[in-house]
């Protein structure tokens, strides 16, 4: 399917879903997919209705001036990209029940009359399935990161931005090993890798909390990612 008319809520509807879980268009950096989309919009989406595409906009705008170096097919048109399938709900009340993950498990039998022989099957089946679904070793999902952070230019206290970027703190995300990239005109950006609880850190919001830092970081980007 791709990318709808931007001009519409339907159409941005879908690309705040589809940033929703994404730092960019296509990939873990900026490419031509993020130009083509970009520049399809006419303004910067509304951050009430669309915070997700208002915070992929506001990222993407950084690269404004780097449009032309990013690697893609510039003459690809911006409905390319995106979802094969809708993947948003316009209309939530008329979304279609999720369907269950658990264990197809026959509770109540089939033909069984309603008697007091039958409650008591029934009884001890559901017993036997708490009993087993507590006993269930949950795992706990992580992945590895590595995070790349562009300071403003070669005179950016490089020292004070690492240091900045460690003391945030959170339960489910590690700082490792870091060190820094040259990138050109003397200027070095800051690698980084991390490990995260999938289900406790989000990305997205880490990034922008390490945007915050605004005397030292100009952006961030994904470099690498990986299920342990």
């Amino acid at each position: 399917m791709g990318f709808t008319d931007f001009l519409s809520d339907a159409g941005l509807t879908l690309l705040n879903n589809w940033v929703q879980t994404r730092s960019y268009i296509a990939g873990y950096s900026a490419t031509q997919a993020d130009v083509a989309c970009f520049k399809a919009l006419k303004e910067a989406p509304d951050a009430k209705k669309f915070p997700n595409a208002a915070r992929w906009y506001k990222h993407i705008a950084t690269f404004e001036h780097e449009f032309a170096s990013l690697s893609g097919d510039a003459s690809k048109p911006y409905t390319v990209y995106g979802p094969d399938v809708a993947e948003v709900t316009l209309n939530p009340a008329k979304a279609p029940a999720a369907a269950d993950d658990d264990d197809d498990v026959d509770l109540f039998g089939s033909d069984e009359e309603d008697d007091a022989e039958a409650e008591r099957v029934r009884e001890e089946r559901l017993a036997e399935y708490r009993k087993k679904k507590e006993a269930k070793p949950k795992t706990i999902a992580k992945s590895v990161v590595t995070l790349d952070v562009k300071p403003w230019d070669d005179e950016t206290d490089m020292v004070g931005l690492e240091s900045s970027v460690r003391g945030i703190e959170k339960d489910g995300l590690v700082w490792g090993a870091s060190k820094l990239v040259p990138v050109g005109f003397g200027i070095k950006k800051l690698q980084i890798n991390l490990v995260v609880e999938d289900e406790k850190i989000s990305l997205d919001e880490l990034q922008e909390e390490i945007q915050d830092f605004e005397d030292y970081v100009q952006s961030t980007d994904v470099a690498a990612m990986q299920k342990l």
